[in-house]
């Protein structure tokens, strides 16, 4: 029976007085007991979640990037800052660009591919240099800058009607499907320019953005030059092949870098399909997904452990070889930037890409 301070039942439980004052302050003295325990636990366990919160926010996030954000150009991990105003010439780089002169770190990874370069984004790093200066057809990854300009100087929320201008391609290369009369917005000309690798997209937003398309090649060589790509220069906005069409590895690193300022890039190499519904010629709807040309994406290529596909933009031509410019980040957010020219196929392409994002975590 719990003990109180009530004298009836002192006496019906025959204590004197003074046992029952000593009863009742036993009882007190265990109840502070239990109370200060309670306390004590409880501040352990506080003190316990505060120290694994502190363990993981030191270890894991505040290494942690999330890619998929509005890019500022000051930004620490991907902005460009000021130096985007200064790059007239290659003496412009400076310390938030991966800087190079020579092939680096060539022993590391066994690529047949003409050129290649694996560059740490935060570190402004170069893990693995080859060839990174010399001028090669990059077939499609020419969208990467056509995609630039477009973010630049566009508006996406343009409806364009395609002209017979997106016919004037080569045969049997990739397309987006469009047809004359088709009306799109310049945003979903985008994505099927890039997700799907469409060189009539590529075309129809040429035309649309400067008026005609060699006005909007004019663009891409001027835009280029204000990066230092001094080793490019581009005659289309597709990257069909062209004897004075041409840029180099390390030229589509500085490129790649100027768009990743744009969170509709981000999202549009971050894409294994897009989804389109357009009006055609005769004002009828028409729907369409297009699906990715990158593999890591559709399955048939998988990344080492410990490597992210972020997403990227492919290219093929029989000039060009199997191409991939690849953003790519570890286990901690990181992001790296892996690029490669003139693989002799798709099927050598993705094996020695896979070579090249194993330096990440080796």
């Amino acid at each position: 029976m719990k003990c109180t301070d009530n004298e009836e039942a002192r006496v019906k439980l025959g204590y004197t007085k003074r046992e029952w004052a000593r009863i009742l302050e036993q009882e007190r003295q265990e109840k502070m007991r239990n109370r200060r325990l309670a306390a004590a636990l409880a501040l352990l366990l506080l003190l316990t979640a505060s120290m694994a919160f502190l363990v993981y926010y030191m270890v894991f996030r505040s290494h942690d990037y999330t890619l998929s954000y509005a890019y500022s150009s000051t930004d620490s991990v991907y902005g460009l800052g000021t130096i985007l105003e200064e790059l007239d010439t290659e003496d412009g780089y400076a310390s938030d660009l991966c800087v190079l002169t020579e092939d680096v770190n060539t022993s590391a990874a066994s690529l047949d591919a003409y050129s290649a370069a694996l560059f740490d984004i935060n570190d402004q790093q170069t893990l693995y240099a080859k060839d990174v200066f010399t001028k090669r057809s990059p077939a499609s990854i020419t969208k990467v800058m056509t995609a630039l300009v477009t973010l630049k100087y566009g508006n996406l929320d343009d409806q364009v009607t395609v002209t017979s201008t997106a016919l004037d391609i080569e045969e049997g290369s990739s397309v987006a499907d469009l047809k004359v009369g088709d009306v799109l917005s310049l945003r979903q000309l985008l994505y099927g320019m890039m997700v799907v690798s469409g060189n009539d997209a590529a075309m129809v937003i040429a035309e649309h953005v400067a008026g005609s398309v060699d006005a909007f090649v004019e663009l891409m060589n001027e835009e280029a030059a204000a990066l230092g790509a001094t080793g490019t220069h581009f005659t289309n906005p597709h990257g069909l092949t062209d004897s004075d069409h041409y840029t180099t590895v390390y030229d589509i690193y500085l490129i790649f870098n100027a768009a990743m300022q744009y969170d509709t890039f981000m999202d549009i190499i971050n894409r294994e399909n897009y989804y389109a519904e357009y009006t055609d010629a005769d004002g009828n709807a028409v729907a369409v997904t297009w699906d990715s040309t990158n593999q890591y994406f559709t399955g048939t290529a998988t990344a080492p452990d410990g490597v992210i596909v972020y997403g990227g933009k492919t290219g093929t031509t029989n000039d060009a070889g199997a191409c991939l410019a690849l953003l790519a980040k570890d286990l901690y957010g990181n992001p790296y930037l892996a690029i490669i020219l003139h693989s002799e196929s798709k099927d050598t392409l993705y094996p020695e890409m896979n070579n090249l994002l194993e330096l990440i975590v080796s």
